[in-house]
């Protein structure tokens, strides 16, 4: 049977029409209104000729964004959403890669996308949703779409500098869709409150949870994520159940104490992932929400969201870390070690790789890298077996579980030992007064510096870390910074936090050796 990722939203708009689908901060849309504005939108970029590339939305998230998107799968082809805060050579780099695809936009991102010279047409998205639905053009689109198509293309920042395109099909949302809502009881009661840019795949959780369970979708627009007390306040008025949020957006909000003396009582789960969460941030949610399930999942953009998960023990302390958990249905998850051979001994650190039919394409455009990241399966040569490697690290423990111990990108070698910059974040975590901690590693003076929040002294810091860690992960600095920045993915960017140092360090510098 053919999956194809706009199905959830046809059947719920038979099953609940007049319920509604997404809220932003300028209207709202029923199930039914969502379906007739994607169809009117792909009956146009079909007649434009637009849809034998894939369409790129340069949209602020919203029901605009959202209706462009799902058009560009009513067309027969898949989008590729480009936030608008990005800057014009990105655009440039993306239109480049995709070789001149249509762009949709609205008025206040057209020049935007006029500055791209290797963009194709530019379509205004009220123009499109003007456009009368075709039941022949869109049926015939429809009909030449497999499931192993790709639906979107999300762009994420390279090692190199140089965005890559991860193509993921329709069959691959679909049963991830379902496995999601299913684990962890999503339906039509919930409301769900959409942190991510539709750019990030966090947001995929979101749109698809909520067209394939009848949630209503709640897009908070990007503004709030500055105005903590202002954004916990629209959960309050929302009535949101869910939220599907990277680490950094929890952790703003508890930096700021923007839950103190505040009641959600609506909020009955907390799905977090992107990096690995404080336990003291965690621990601020948890007791602000003591009915709601808490749960760490895990997984690159690469395998479809996700692959792993933890549900949060609320009688377990978690000072060894929180594990990224158990697989997804339909998922392996191997730790293997530099050889391909699994790691068994507790202890040890390996990489991970993912093995499931819910993996992406590839690299739109780039075999070279598709094929270092998209490899034959290690432990069988029997037959050909696509397995993604992550370059993501993680520890066994005598329990069997697996701990994330950093990136390979993050793997230093200092002072001749093999360093992973994650163990000490979380080291230094656990000293009092200090509510997050990233180290960044200064190649050419070969040192660790740590950037930490909180109500710490750098020196009683610095002090700690020389009686708790060993010589070699001493860091050479510790530096008081009052927010951590955040990559384009929404992760804590250890390079710009370096690039703090410079100034920093005729301020702050205190020194842990």
């Amino acid at each position: 049977m053919n999956a194809h990722a706009l199905a959830p939203l046809e059947r719920t708009a038979r099953r609940l029409p007049h319920k509604t689908a997404a809220i932003d901060e300028h209207g709202s849309i029923t199930f039914a209104e969502l379906l007739e504005r994607t169809r009117r939108v792909g009956t146009a970029l079909a007649k434009r000729g637009a849809a034998d590339k894939p369409i790129v939305v340069v949209l602020d998230k919203g029901i605009d964004a959202l209706a462009a998107c799902l058009g560009a799968l009513a067309a027969g082809t898949c989008y590729v959403p480009v936030d608008p805060i990005a800057a014009p050579t990105r655009l440039e780099a993306v239109c480049r890669i995709l070789e001149a695809p249509a762009v949709i936009v609205d008025e206040t991102t057209r020049k935007l996308a006029e500055s791209a010279a290797t963009a194709g047409d530019i379509l205004d998205v009220r123009e499109l949703a003007a456009e009368r639905a075709d039941e022949t053009v869109l049926a015939n689109r429809r009909a030449r779409t497999l499931d192993t198509d790709p639906a979107y293309v999300l762009f994420t920042s390279g090692s190199t500098g140089s965005p890559k395109g991860v193509a993921v099909t329709h069959r691959a949302i679909v049963e991830f869709t379902a496995s999601f809502t299913a684990l962890f009881g999503i339906d039509e009661t919930d409301v769900i409150g959409n942190q991510a840019p539709f750019d990030f795949d966090v947001s995929v959780k979101d749109i698809y949870g909520a067209l394939a369970t009848g949630a209503t979708l709640v897009i908070l627009p990007r503004r709030l994520f500055s105005e903590p007390a202002a954004l916990v306040a629209a959960l309050r008025e929302q009535g949101v159940t869910t939220l599907t949020w990277a680490v950094a957006a929890l952790c703003l909000v508890t930096s700021l104490h923007a839950l103190d003396g505040v009641e959600l009582p609506c909020v009955r789960r907390v799905l977090f992932s992107g990096e690995t969460m404080p336990v003291r941030h965690l621990a601020a949610w948890m007791e602000r929400l003591p009915q709601a399930r808490f749960v760490n999942l895990y997984g690159p953009t690469e395998v479809t969201c996700n692959c792993l998960y933890h549900e949060i023990d609320r009688a377990r302390d978690y000072a060894g870390g929180i594990p990224l958990g158990q697989p997804f249905p339909n998922h392996e998850v191997l730790l293997l070690n530099e050889a391909g051979a699994p790691v068994a001994q507790a202890g040890d650190v390996g990489e991970l790789y993912v093995r499931t039919p819910q993996l992406a394409l590839g690299y739109l455009g780039d075999a070279a890298r598709t094929a270092t990241a998209f490899v034959q399966n290690p432990l069988q040569n029997r037959y050909p077996e696509t397995v993604y490697r992550t370059g993501d690290l993680a520890r066994l423990t005598e329990d069997g579980e697996l701990i994330f111990a950093g990136r390979r990108d993050n793997q230093i070698k200092h002072l001749g030992h093999r360093v992973e910059l994650e163990e000490i974040d979380g080291a230094l975590e656990r000293i009092a007064g200090v509510s997050r901690c990233r180290c960044a590693y200064d190649e050419r003076r070969h040192r660790i510096y740590a950037f930490f929040e909180g109500a710490a002294e750098a020196g009683e810091i610095a002090a700690a870390a020389q009686r708790t860690l060993p010589a070699h992960l001493v860091p050479s600095a510790c530096v008081h910074v009052e927010t951590m920045p955040l990559s384009k993915n929404g992760k804590v960017d250890r390079r710009a936090l370096l690039a703090t140092w410079a100034p920093a360090r005729r301020r702050r510098r205190t020194p842990a050796a």
